[in-house]
């Protein structure tokens, strides 16, 4: 397991863990980062990442990405 701060853009993963306390947990399922679900990133710049998560486009960044485990 890594942080998907560490994954290669155009690589698909699988979602495995979200960390953070309650409230980002919940931010981050509201925009569909759950346990099982697939993740690819289309890029990164700066460290904040755009990524393809259940066929929507999503810009996070660096801190949020980093408690997204694949």
């Amino acid at each position: 397991m890594m942080p998907l701060t560490l994954a290669s853009a155009g690589e698909e993963n699988m979602i495995r863990r979200i960390g953070g306390n309650d409230e980002t947990k919940r931010h981050l399922e509201d925009l569909g980062f759950v346990a099982g679900a697939n993740v690819t990133i289309v890029s990164s710049i700066g460290g904040n990442l755009i990524v393809n998560v259940k066929d929507s486009r999503v810009a996070i960044s660096k801190e949020m990405a980093g408690k997204i485990m694949v």
